[in-house]
């Protein structure tokens, strides 16, 4: 895979000059970008996929609802609709995908909407919804057409952009000269226990420009896993028999805190559609046993398995230090903002 994606360095060249030259036009005006009065927070990364996007959203929903008319804007990948679509009672996940439907079902306070082309669905928002006063928009780095008003861009502390490389030859979706466009940088699923020096090597090789502020964060996992009837401790959990599921791009850290040495770990794509065929192979693995899975694969999983078998493990964002001013910082963009309008 490695002498593949070496191979195809010619074509990475070629695929990060055509992403510079997009970037570059919207940069000095030839192509049009929008903005809003309305404050547009935009969580994303340069790289493909498993940075920490979901957990990172959840968290500024928590930090906003209570305050603010709060609404999510996504792709909603795989869902079966097409153009704009505001979640209501009735929505299903394979009208809005799997993501916008575990914010719907998590947060039933916040409206949750989908559309791939991010300014028409922020013009669709504010007409549905008037008193809108904040936008959380999931994955939208590199909607260049919309000028937000914040950013947002997260980094893994195993895979950092600025030691990748372009696509196809590794999984940068433009030159690492896009994280300028950052007011924040997150580097996520840090070690806990990450040292003080070590965070400050991380930021000399962030290289920050003036303004920007870097934050180091970690996956805390839930002592309690669910099931749609049921609540049990994790480690009275892990006491039974049991499997592992995980469809997301990058389920090695689920695995590594949950599994024992023979539990038995099942992989899927990020975002996988299972089938019946899947299901059965599943149930056939599991042979009576718990299975435990990520809270995005449960939200496609949920009625396909018996529920007293399936549980699944919530995970939040947690920071190493500087939580508050991090808070802090969100909290003055759409204050302010707010009161601009």
């Amino acid at each position: 895979m490695k002498l593949l994606r070496l191979l195809l360095f010619p074509f990475a060249l070629i695929y990060g000059f055509i992403t510079s030259c997009r970037n570059w036009c919207y940069k000095i005006g030839i192509y049009q970008r929008t903005s809003f009065t309305t404050p547009t927070i935009v969580v994303g990364n340069l790289s493909v996929g498993g940075t920490g996007k979901t957990p990172m959203v959840e968290y500024l929903i928590r930090l906003l609802q209570y305050q603010y008319q709060l609404t999510t804007l996504s792709r909603g990948y795989k869902r079966k609709s097409k153009g704009f679509f505001l979640a209501n009672s009735t929505t299903t996940m394979e009208e809005i995908g799997d993501e916008p439907f575990q914010y719907h079902s998590k947060f039933p306070n916040i409206n949750v909407a989908v559309d791939a082309k991010r300014v028409e669905g922020i013009k669709n928002i504010l007409n549905k919804r008037p008193n809108t006063e904040v936008i959380l928009l999931d994955d939208a780095f590199q909607h260049l057409a919309l000028q937000a008003g914040f950013y947002i861009l997260l980094t893994t502390y195993n895979e950092p952009y600025f030691n990748d490389f372009i696509l196809p030859t590794g999984n940068l979706r433009e030159v690492r000269k896009g994280a300028e466009r950052a007011n924040i940088i997150v580097i996520t699923k840090c070690p806990k226990n990450l040292s003080k020096e070590e965070r400050q090597l991380i930021r000399n090789k962030l290289n920050l420009k003036v303004g920007q502020l870097s934050f180091f964060t970690y996956i805390e996992f839930s002592k309690i896993a669910y099931s749609n009837t049921d609540s049990v401790e994790v480690d009275q959990l892990l006491q039974k028999e049991f499997i592992l599921l995980a469809g997301i791009a990058k389920p090695q850290s689920f695995f590594d805190h949950l599994r024992k040495k023979e539990t038995v770990c099942l992989t899927y794509p990020d975002h996988h559609n299972f089938s019946l065929t899947d299901i059965e192979s599943i149930l056939k693995t599991a042979n009576g046993n718990i299975i435990i899975t990520t809270e995005k694969d449960y939200v496609r999983l949920n009625g396909l398995i018996p529920e007293s078998q399936l549980f699944y493990l919530p995970i939040q964002t947690s920071f190493i230090e500087q939580q508050e001013e991090f808070d802090s910082k969100i909290l003055n963009y759409v204050g302010k903002s707010t009161r601009n309008r």
